[in-house]
């Protein structure tokens, strides 16, 4: 996996989606290292990020590139969702469906890959956020290899892009 400094001088990166962990213990350290990555990312050429709109990473992700629009008005948000939002959030808290919707509202495009959830949706989306990217950033602890984010960056690293794995660089 490619440090962030790095990344540049091997070839533009116009796309980065992301993958991380539901459960997060993020200090406010994270959060500035997660926004000097995207800022570095967005100065080398990077405008298009893809979130999957789960809790945890790809909100956090998602979250930051809307924050980062006042400075840079042309990055664009790109919510890719397995299922519709009904289907998708069914068993979440109050809190984390309106938080989805706030940023589904907001993002310059939804796209959902499925009609209704169905087995096999989550493994769709995770792939298509790895077709859709030149960058992977993700939070990624390496010993959870059965994961939804194990198997994002498992599709990255076959499509051979950069994957910057922030949990893993803080060690």
């Amino acid at each position: 996996m490619d440090s962030l400094w790095n990344l540049l001088p091997q070839g533009p990166i116009r796309s980065v989606c992301f993958t991380g962990h539901r459960q997060l213990r993020l200090s406010n350290g994270d959060k500035v290292r997660l926004r000097k990555t995207m800022e570095a990312l967005i100065d080398g050429g990077a405008a298009d990020f893809y979130a999957g709109g789960a809790q945890g990473w790809d909100t956090v992700c998602a979250r930051t590139v809307l924050a980062l629009r006042a400075k840079y008005p042309d990055i664009r948000l790109h919510l890719v969702l397995p299922c519709p939002v009904s289907d998708f959030t069914r068993q979440w808290e109050p809190e984390s469906v309106a938080l989805l919707n706030n940023v589904a509202e907001r993002a310059d495009d939804v796209e959902t890959l499925a009609p209704e959830y169905f087995p096999g949706c989550m493994k769709k989306r995770n792939l298509r956020l790895v077709e859709a990217a030149d960058c992977c950033v993700c939070w990624y602890d390496s010993t959870r290899r059965a994961s939804g984010t194990g198997q994002t960056v498992r599709f990255a690293e076959q499509k051979g892009i950069r994957i910057i794995n922030l949990l893993e660089e803080q060690k």
